[in-house]
């Protein structure tokens, strides 16, 4: 399933989520000029490697660098290749706008960086051995759908859903949608953990961490004077709800 677009009108302009989009396309305009092996590097550098953390020893034989914090952010704005940061961007864009609008968007940056420590957290729970780069904002997106899923029960999602070659266009009440997302996220870690391939290089763990910590966090940086998702009953009952 893939969100298109939502009912809910933003009441602010996004800056928090113009940036964050910028951000991420300026990493992955610098991967696209590096060779295969420097990008290799890259992602072992700048992106989080469990055993790097977990054993200093092997860490050390492999010539990694004195584990600092800086990967713990960075491999939020790195991604493996077109189709990953597309759809990462493209998901952001769709949920973020609205969760911002309650935030502002020097709240809404610390709480998605909060997210992605949040969910990474959970990846590296099940993956402590683990000497395979985590890269990508899909952990912290993960947050900002979580947050969603309490502020705008009452929203509307435009999904494609594509059957074989056929594309299939539904409205989904974004409970759905998130909630079955979700869970397609706990299922699909319980298989990974049953498997030998971790999932097939998908963090499902950090998705679901990122979801729960989403809806853990968002009354912490709610900034009730910029209440756009407190809507009126005659705004929830509307029939002039239109997809923006």
């Amino acid at each position: 399933m893939l969100p298109l677009r939502d009912n809910i009108p933003r009441r602010h302009p996004p800056y928090a989520t113009r940036i964050i989009v910028g951000v991420n396309a300026l990493f992955f305009l610098y991967e696209l000029g590096l060779n295969e092996q420097a990008l290799h590097r890259l992602f072992y550098l700048l992106g989080v490697v469990p055993a790097r953390y977990f054993h200093p020893d092997w860490a050390q034989w492999m010539g990694f660098p004195e584990a600092g914090l800086l990967p713990l952010f960075t491999h939020m704005f790195l991604h493996s290749g077109l189709l990953h940061f597309v759809a990462n961007m493209w998901i952001l864009w769709v949920f973020a706008d609205n969760v911002e609008d309650v935030m502002g968007p020097v709240r809404f940056i610390l709480f998605f960086l909060l997210c992605g420590l949040a969910a990474l957290a959970g990846h590296v729970l099940f993956n402590t051995d683990s000497t395979v780069p985590v890269v990508g904002a899909s952990g912290a997106i993960a947050g900002v759908m979580g947050a969603y899923f309490l502020l705008y029960p009452q929203a509307q999602v435009l999904t494609l859903i594509p059957i074989l070659i056929f594309p299939f266009f539904v409205v989904l009440p974004a409970v759905t949608f998130l909630g079955l997302w979700f869970l397609l996220q706990i299922f699909s870690g319980l298989f990974s953990l049953a498997g030998s391939q971790g999932g097939g290089g998908v963090a499902w763990w950090a998705h679901a961490a990122g979801f729960i910590a989403g809806m853990i966090f968002i009354p912490l940086f709610r900034d009730d004077k910029r209440c756009s998702w407190c809507y009126t009953d005659t705004d929830r009952n509307s029939d002039t709800f239109r997809f923006h």
